[in-house]
């Protein structure tokens, strides 16, 4: 009778399967299966999802819109046809001319850029005038185009000089001149006519319509 070779010993690691599942394998339970995230908070310096509406978004709801006025351009343009002011200095005719240096150097001292400023004389020109003039009337109104320094004129030939914010005029000459004058003057002023003379010729020139 042949002999019946043994039964291959079965070692104890590769007996039948175990209650402990291998490594590696996946269990139905311990470890939870991956699903639908829960909302998580927001990182640290990010904006979370309720982020608030900047205020300039609700500006033009929440104010009041501004009632309307006249515009900057309509107010200069209505200024304008209202013409100067007008300031009466009452002064001999002798004295006319130191009267507008005084009213020059207020305007200065209180802000007025010199180049703003236009002198205009009825009788004798003013020396500084008459000074500029003997090196030519070339250079003489090369200085008023300039228009960086008070520029004086005698009134005949005023009607030459362009028109400044700040008109001064001296009548130091014919008590009649002041009627011919004072009509060009305020048409060179933009802001302000200052008269330096007699109060009663300047009164019955302003009354004639200037």
């Amino acid at each position: 009778m042949p002999l019946i070779p043994e039964e291959p010993q079965i070692h104890e690691s590769a007996q039948g399967p175990r209650v402990t599942p291998a490594s590696g394998r996946t269990a139905p339970t311990p470890r939870p299966v991956p699903g639908p995230r829960s909302a998580a908070p927001s990182r640290p310096g990010r904006p979370g999802p309720q982020r608030p509406t900047p205020p300039v978004q609700r500006t033009p709801r929440d104010v009041a819109p501004a009632k309307p006025g006249p515009s900057g351009p309509a107010t200069a343009t209505a200024a304008a046809a209202a013409g100067p002011q007008i300031q009466l200095i009452p002064a001999s005719a002798g004295g006319a001319i130191d009267a507008a240096e005084e009213a020059v150097d207020l305007l200065l001292d209180s802000g007025r850029a010199p180049g703003d400023v236009l002198v205009i004389t009825t009788g004798a020109q003013h020396p500084w005038a008459e000074h500029e003039l003997s090196f030519g009337e070339a250079a003489y109104w090369a200085q008023h185009d300039a228009g960086d320094d008070v520029f004086y004129t005698d009134a005949a030939i005023a009607d030459r000089a362009g028109s400044r914010p700040v008109v001064v005029v001296a009548l130091n000459g014919d008590p009649d001149s002041a009627a011919t004058v004072l009509p060009l003057a305020n048409s060179r002023a933009e802001a302000l006519l200052i008269v330096c003379g007699d109060p009663q010729q300047i009164n019955s020139a302003l009354a004639a319509g200037v």
